[in-house]
């Protein structure tokens, strides 16, 4: 199983960012995806729950403090998981990281929201 992440950066609070993350070695789209977010300074263990989708892209979770501002979506012909993120707070940084089946996860790409 890999899982390779990007699309992170450095923006400004009320900025965007889309986040990708590619998977690959496992059946995509019977894959329920996630994206967790580990703050500064946090071990990966103590990571957040941001936002999951299942295989059909139905009924996606968020998270209370994301919702209404962040969007997860999935394209199973290219085995990618997106996560666009608008209205970013100062309180969304860290490290973003793309997560199948509780073990797989990838390396993560940073997102810094800062003035």
């Amino acid at each position: 199983v890999r899982l390779v992440e990007s699309g992170g950066g450095y923006v400004q609070p009320g900025g965007s960012l889309r986040l990708s993350c590619v998977g690959s070695g496992f059946t995509f789209r019977d894959a329920f995806m996630k994206w967790f977010r580990q703050p500064p300074g946090a071990d990966r263990e103590d990571s957040e729950l941001v936002a999951a989708i299942s295989g059909t892209g139905e009924n996606p979770f968020y998270d209370y403090s994301v919702k209404g501002r962040f969007t997860i979506s999935r394209d199973n012909a290219k085995s990618t998981v997106y996560l666009q993120m608008n209205n970013l707070k100062l309180e969304d940084t860290g490290k973003y990281l793309c997560n199948f089946g509780g073990d797989n996860w990838g390396q993560g790409t940073q997102v810094t929201v800062s003035s």
